[in-house]
């Protein structure tokens, strides 16, 4: 199991903060406190190392399919306008990650990063619809062969950070690594409404890299 490279400063420090910590505790003579102060620590660097899991994912699917940039699941699917963008009408699907899930993103589609911003903003809770526009939130644009992606990493209100390993001109696979949560909760992906149809829809589970979420529309499916 590999781990993300931005949880080690974590995995490390909180079981190194917790044994420092208990070795001062116990020669202050406080054996139970110090020992509980390492257990904490312990059990810390245990999560951190569950909560930065990386497992390699190999999307299994068509070439006119794509797949979930977040593990989690499906809270709306729903058409709006995409200005900044896309600047067209957009089908959105938005992704909400539990602490339980794995939080390295991937790319939805292979093709060229054409933009990769941070937006700061407000830190609504990420349920509230409004948060996909006025939270501080990534932007990942990415223009393949037959259509366009927007990944919009999005922060909530207790943990505030999102990271994407991804620059402008890159050239990337479908299913690469994006970047991660760091304790963000959301992720929104913004498909050409009239390219793109989703396949998912609210209370499905899904994993990034995965799933797929959205396929292209073709006339010769119609009868």
């Amino acid at each position: 199991m590999k781990f993300a490279k931005d949880g080690y400063p974590l995995i490390i420090g909180i079981p190194a903060a917790g044994l420092a910590l208990g070795a001062l505790v116990w020669m202050g003579g406080s054996p139970t406190a110090a020992a509980a102060l390492c257990a904490l620590g312990l059990l810390g660097g245990l999560y951190m190392l569950y909560f930065f899991r990386d497992p390699e994912r190999t999307p299994a699917c068509g070439p006119d399919e794509f797949v979930s940039a977040a593990d989690g699941v499906v809270r709306s699917v729903e058409f709006m306008e995409e200005k900044r963008f896309l600047k067209t009408e957009a089908v959105r699907i938005s992704v909400f990650l539990s602490p339980f899930n794995v939080h390295v993103n991937r790319v939805p589609l292979s093709g060229t990063v054409r933009e990769a911003c941070y937006t700061p903003g407000r830190h609504l809770f990420t349920i509230d619809p409004r948060s996909s526009e006025v939270n501080e939130h990534s932007s990942i644009l990415i223009e393949g062969p037959q259509t366009r992606c927007l990944a919009r990493q999005i922060v909530g209100p207790v943990v505030r950070r999102v990271v994407y390993w991804l620059e402008p001109g890159q050239a990337v696979k479908q299913g690469a690594r994006l970047g991660m949560m760091k304790f963000g909760s959301r992720m929104d992906l913004y498909f050409p409404a009239n390219e793109v149809e989703a396949t998912v829809k609210r209370g499905d589970q899904v994993a990034g890299g995965v799933t797929v979420v959205a396929r292209l529309k073709h006339a010769e499916r119609t009868p």
